[in-house]
């Protein structure tokens, strides 16, 4: 099952970080979230990746043309130096095929784009890639192979911001207030960027169309989206602040999302 990453965005509100960098490449750690994303899929066993690619394509690029494992890794050197053996490989098995959709197309359309590049999949995996969770993919993916009525999936998650939820009552622009709530305490949902998708989303993106929320408001009418709830940890990285956030997660051993480390 193939796994499509949208990194083409122009991430403008981390521009302040860097404007020589996507959104993508920038670091948790000493490796871009798009890595720890990819490690996240490969954790479950789903190693071929599509990168819908756009701002700054070739820094994508060039990142895992030179990528190399020696720098960050164990290694065992034999034969004078003749023979490096990795401990473990890190990436060995991914296959990542690298497509520039363009700078400024949305997110349905850099789908649109690699539409061949799917043929023959019948359920595929596709990621914002800018967010990172612990939801156990493996349960999400089972369920939307288990009921085949359904063409779309995606996890929702309580808000992680802490802004605060009014409940207007009336409706001028004057208003009595019904109710002052924090965010997670107002049963609000969003949409955490993870999807599992079936070829039949395709028709749904045509004219243009995006796939949030152009495609999966016509899915919703025609009763064939659904939403995966996720209580554990999320958390996306758009603006500088969440980055830090993040790292210091990352740094102080905290990173929930690295699954890979904490079921070894």
């Amino acid at each position: 099952m193939k796994v499509v990453i949208f990194c083409g965005g122009l991430g403008v509100r981390m521009r302040e970080v860097s404007e020589e960098i996507p959104k993508p490449m920038l670091r948790i750690g000493d490796r871009p979230i798009l890595w720890h994303i990819m490690k996240y899929y490969a954790h479950y066993g789903f190693q071929d990746f599509i990168l819908c690619l756009g701002y700054r394509a070739i820094t994508v690029k060039n990142y895992f043309l030179g990528y190399s494992e020696l720098a960050a890794n164990d290694f065992v050197i034999s034969r004078g130096g003749k023979e490096v053996r990795h401990l473990p490989s890190e990436i060995d098995g991914w296959n990542i095929t690298l497509v520039d959709t363009g700078l400024h197309t949305n997110i349905g359309q850099r789908l649109k784009k690699i539409q061949p590049l799917l043929e023959g999949d019948e359920l595929f995996l596709a990621n914002y890639g800018d967010n990172l969770t612990d939801a156990p993919l493996d349960e999400m993916v089972q369920e939307m192979r288990d009921d085949p009525s359904q063409v779309a999936a995606f996890l929702c998650v309580p808000p992680s911001h802490s802004f605060h939820v009014v409940t207007c009552v009336g409706t001028g622009k004057k208003c009595s207030v019904g109710r002052i709530a924090t965010a997670k305490d107002s049963n609000l949902w969003i949409n955490g960027g993870y999807f599992v998708l079936r070829r039949e989303i395709f028709p749904y993106l045509e004219g243009g169309r995006e796939l949030v929320p152009d495609a999966f408001n016509a899915l919703r009418e025609d009763g064939k989206l659904v939403a995966w709830r996720h209580e554990g940890f999320w958390a996306s990285m758009d603006t500088p602040k969440e980055m830090y956030f993040l790292n210091e997660l990352y740094s102080n051993g905290q990173a929930k999302w690295a699954k890979w480390d904490r079921e070894l």
